[in-house]
């Protein structure tokens, strides 16, 4: 299907938005890459400004760079942007995780434990994408069950670039690993602690000075 024919009535803005934050996080789109107004517009059928105004909603969850007298290109990240964009999800899946912990009901614990069966299962094959999709699927369910709204939309914005990172550098890791790393974060908040569930949360989650090496080696 052309990408044209996704569009309908829907804000066009919002819609081009979409399409276009998909193709930077699945990795169609690469850091560095030139993003040409007249070219998007003709590939999705929508005028220059429509384009336009998608480019600065994407600029400012922070995944397009617009450089005076240049234009758009799709943002690199460089160790500064790594080790900021770490320490800010280690924060927030922290705090989600022990928040979580503590208002976790029936409902929440199948919740949670649905989506961690799911990412499971997908350990078993070799999809990277689609294991890579779960595993942050299972991240947004602790997020959600948080019931911390403002979390929530900081959250997203770190996903989104976060995303656009693990695209970039085509990383390779093991599947079977994946699911199992999960377990003890899993079970520290429908055990209901707290404490517990945030230092594995804060654990689970890959070390700067790893990201830092895949993005040099990718680079």
């Amino acid at each position: 299907m052309k990408k044209s024919e996704i569009i309908n009535k829907r804000s066009l803005e919002d819609q081009a938005a979409d399409l276009l934050r998909q193709d930077i996080t699945n990795g169609d789109l690469t850091p560095g890459t030139r993003l040409i107004e007249t070219a998007l517009a003709k590939e999705y059928g929508l005028s220059r400004g429509t384009i336009r105004i998608a480019l600065h909603q994407l600029g400012s969850e922070g995944l397009v760079t617009q450089v005076p007298y240049a234009g758009w290109s799709v943002s690199s990240l460089d160790d500064q942007d790594i080790w900021e964009l770490y320490t800010l999800r280690a924060t927030l899946e922290g705090m989600a995780a022990r928040l979580a912990a503590g208002k976790i009901c029936d409902q929440g614990i199948s919740r949670l434990q649905l989506s961690f069966q799911r990412l499971l299962a997908l350990c078993q094959g070799d999809d990277l994408q689609a294991i890579t999709r779960a595993d942050l699927d299972l991240h947004r369910t602790i997020i959600d069950l948080s019931g911390h709204k403002r979390l929530a939309q900081q959250y997203r914005l770190v996903e989104n670039q976060f995303l656009a990172y693990i695209a970039a550098a085509n990383r390779t890791f093991d599947p079977h690993l994946v699911g199992k790393s999960h377990q003890a974060l899993v079970t520290a908040i429908c055990n209901g602690d707290g404490e517990l569930a945030e230092e594995e949360a804060v654990k689970n989650i890959t070390g700067f000075e790893q990201l830092q090496e895949e993005l040099t080696l990718h680079s």
